[in-house]
């Protein structure tokens, strides 16, 4: 299984359709909030879209829990899981879905790790970064005993690699 996953790109639809089109390889396309844009431009792509608290339009879902082969997707923005100051509240819910990855954004800072046996991915922000200069995405890949993190510029260079075992 390999995912892209984007978040709080704000209206940056220039950046996020460059990053879209880099990757058509995927298994999945995830974007974790506050693009700021109406539900229906993500109608004509298929990417899996949650609500951030910039965004405006209601149809987006708050969370949403997917399948995609043997593993339980988790994908929320995470400001209604404050976290922003502690994985906790994100890590009971991943907990209660059965989740074996979880792709959350809101703080715009990029950061993965394995918490109970659940990875945790931040991609950061396609818009405005903090933490680096780079504006960042990931690509998660699934592997026979772990996971691989990428974090890509929005130039499509390379930021970061982290492997997990599990």
């Amino acid at each position: 299984m390999k995912l892209l996953i984007i978040s709080d790109t704000h209206k940056d639809i220039e950046t996020m359709e460059k990053v879209l089109l880099q990757h058509q390889d995927v298994d999945a396309m995830i974007h974790c909030g506050d693009s700021e844009l109406d539900s229906s431009y993500f109608k004509q792509i298929s990417v899996h879209v949650v609500r951030g608290n910039c965004d405006s339009d209601t149809n987006y879902p708050n969370e949403i829990i997917t399948q995609l082969n043997d593993d339980i997707v988790y994908v929320t923005h995470g400001h209604l899981h404050q976290v922003k100051s502690t994985l906790m509240p994100l890590s009971y819910r991943a907990q209660e879905v059965q989740a074996s990855i979880v792709c959350f954004g809101h703080s715009h800072l990029l950061g993965a790790e394995i918490n109970n046996g659940i990875l945790f991915v931040n991609p950061g922000s396609l818009h405005k970064p903090r933490g680096r200069k780079e504006k960042s995405y990931a690509i998660v890949e699934k592997l026979i005993n772990g996971w691989s993190v990428l974090f890509f510029s929005s130039e499509h260079k390379i930021i970061e690699e982290l492997n997990f075992k599990i």
